[in-house]
C-alpha cells in the first residue's frame, strides 16, 4: 500500500480534491493538510512520518516543507505538481490536471 500525502497552502481546494480524486485508487492510502498555519488540517511531523511520497502542489509549498520538516523528509519521495491556486474543489479542470501530473509517480491502476 502507498500513502500519498498531497499538500496546498491551505488544505481548501486542491489538496483536499487530490485527496478524494485517489482516495478510491487500489493500492492507494491518500491524506492531505497544508503547509501555513491558518490551513484547514495544517501539515505535521506524523503526517510525513506517515506518508511514502509527499506530493505539494506549488514550488514555494515544497520549499516550506523542506525549511520546516526537513528531518522528517528523509527517504521519502517528494514531487511537486506546479498546479497554481486557480481552481476551485473538485473543480473537474482541477481533477484532469491531478489525473495528468499524478501518473508519473502513482502505482498502475
Amino acid at each position: 500500500m502507498q500513502r500519498i500525502l498531497f499538500l496546498c497552502a491551505r488544505n481548501r481546494l486542491r489538496s483536499p480534491t487530490a485527496e478524494h480524486v485517489f482516495a478510491g485508487r487500489p493500492g492507494i492510502e491518500t491524506d492531505s493538510a497544508g503547509v501555513n498555519r491558518d490551513a484547514e488540517v495544517p501539515v505535521s511531523a506524523e503526517h510525513l512520518d506517515w506518508a511514502d511520497v509527499v506530493v505539494a502542489m506549488e514550488r514555494r509549498h515544497e520549499a516550506k516543507l523542506r525549511r520546516d520538516f526537513s528531518q522528517h523528509l528523509k527517504k521519502k519521495r517528494v514531487v511537486c505538481l506546479d498546479i497554481p491556486d486557480d481552481y476551485d474543489y473538485m473543480e473537474p479542470a482541477l481533477v484532469a490536471l491531478l489525473e495528468q501530473r499524478a501518473k508519473r509517480f502513482l502505482p498502475p491502476s
